[in-house]
């Protein structure tokens, strides 16, 4: 046997259908709020994650699959999915095809790392974005988009964090703040701080490592370095969530890993999950756009893992496909055309029919139709062909009862109606 490759993993029956519940909830969400979605391809040029991710990043540093391709070119499997977004964006002018920009992506993405419970190297995501809207409105409803979500999934113990990094203007007095405040205790953290020190100290907040928290516990809060627009436009998302309605904390360590954000970030966090707890996360990435070759527009969107989703997902939701309403029997040749016929025109008709495929016997099939749950078995043979009727049997009870073939249908639509919850 060749097993799956290492960090991936199959979706089986039994638990597909919480992945299908989180899907099928966030297309009607998103699309509640005015999302409509795109799909990108998975493979793009490395370029394109090496500028809009972040050269420093650990996601292009460390975990991104990229390699050359036979046509000499280098290309990577999307390791997320928003410098994609906005290439198709900028590619294919959707400012002018739309009024305004709201997208959405529901797609695997690819990462080189460790794997661990809800965290794979072929992962899945939920991708919403925004482009052109400055007003704090639209972080507030993306927020509130991100929190609804997570609220009609059932999901139980999560928090909502919020903090906003700056812009270009103050962003760049804090950074040189933060690494004042480290003077030598720079020396005493781990090599991944001091790289991202030269790199983009505020990315120190990421650092997960246990040594170095004491340390970074005392550096000063990037809320105090906001110049007067970062402020206002940050106290105007705090006044929309309380008039709202969605409770929430200022986390003065949210920074997020990658270098585009810019003023609004937050995250959802799920406490049933351990340590990798952020189900959502996203903020302000203004100067994106122009960044990737496009015109200077503003974005805003997140991210969430599917994996993560499910995983905090309550333990019966998520609905299995239950058994068929009905099981086909035919006895004999002559009757295994009239039997598949029949089975067509209940699945036309909405009901979920079932049919032996191998020429069994009747015990056979009576058999495979009790294996598969089937409350009805629906016997057609010689005799029934001549009278125009199919014996109907009631598997619970054992009862037979003959009903015309013109009739079926609808007979079993209305027992299949009168059991289903």
């Amino acid at each position: 046997m060749i097993p799956a490759i290492r960090g991936t993993r199959d979706i089986l029956p039994g638990e597909i259908e919480r992945w299908q519940l989180v899907e099928s909830t966030a297309r009607e969400v998103f699309e509640l709020y005015g999302y409509v979605e795109l799909r990108t391809p998975i493979i793009e040029r490395e370029e394109l994650f090496a500028k809009g991710t972040g050269e420093s990043t650990d996601i292009v540093q460390k975990q991104m699959y990229a390699f050359t391709d036979k046509g000499g070119e280098r290309v990577t499997l999307r390791p997320e999915a928003t410098p994609s977004i906005v290439r198709a964006y900028v590619e294919h002018g959707l400012e002018q095809a739309m009024a305004v920009p709201k997208v959405y992506l529901i797609g695997p993405m690819f990462r080189y790392e460790r794997p661990q419970k809800g965290r794979y190297r072929q992962f899945h995501q939920l991708d919403v974005e925004v482009f052109g809207v400055k007003d704090p409105s639209i972080d507030a409803e993306i927020i509130d988009l991100a929190w609804t979500l997570v609220q009609r999934l059932g999901i139980e113990n999560v928090e909502l964090v919020i903090n906003s990094v700056g812009c270009l203007v103050c962003g760049p007095r804090f950074s040189q703040a933060l690494v004042a405040a480290l003077g030598a205790d720079l020396s005493k953290l781990c090599s991944d701080c001091q790289r991202r020190a030269a790199a983009n100290p505020l990315r120190i907040f990421d650092c997960k490592v246990p040594e170095d928290q004491p340390i970074i516990d005392r550096l000063p809060h990037t809320i105090d370095f906001l110049c007067e627009e970062c402020r206002a436009h940050f106290e105007a998302v705090e006044r929309y969530l309380a008039a709202y309605g969605i409770p929430y904390h200022l986390s003065h360590r949210l920074a997020r890993g990658i270098d585009y954000y810019t003023r609004t970030t937050f995250e959802v966090l799920g406490f049933n999950l351990g340590a990798q707890n952020a189900l959502v996360g996203g903020g302000r990435y203004d100067g994106l756009v122009r960044m990737l070759g496009g015109p200077d527009r503003v974005g805003i969107g997140f991210a969430a893992g599917l994996e993560r989703l499910v995983l905090a997902l309550p333990p019966t939701a998520g609905r299995v496909s239950g058994p068929p309403d009905a099981f086909v029997a035919a006895i004999g040749d002559a009757s295994r055309d009239v039997a598949f016929q029949l089975v067509r025109e209940l699945r036309l008709a909405g009901i979920r029919a079932d049919v032996d495929y191998e020429s069994r016997s009747l015990r056979g099939q009576m058999k495979r139709a009790d294996r598969v749950a089937a409350p009805l078995v629906l016997i057609i043979g010689g005799d029934e062909l001549a009278r125009g009727q199919v014996k109907v049997k009631d598997m619970r009870t054992g009862e037979q009862a003959d009903v015309a073939r013109a009739e079926i249908v609808r007979f079993v639509q209305a027992r299949a109606a009168a059991s289903r919850p």
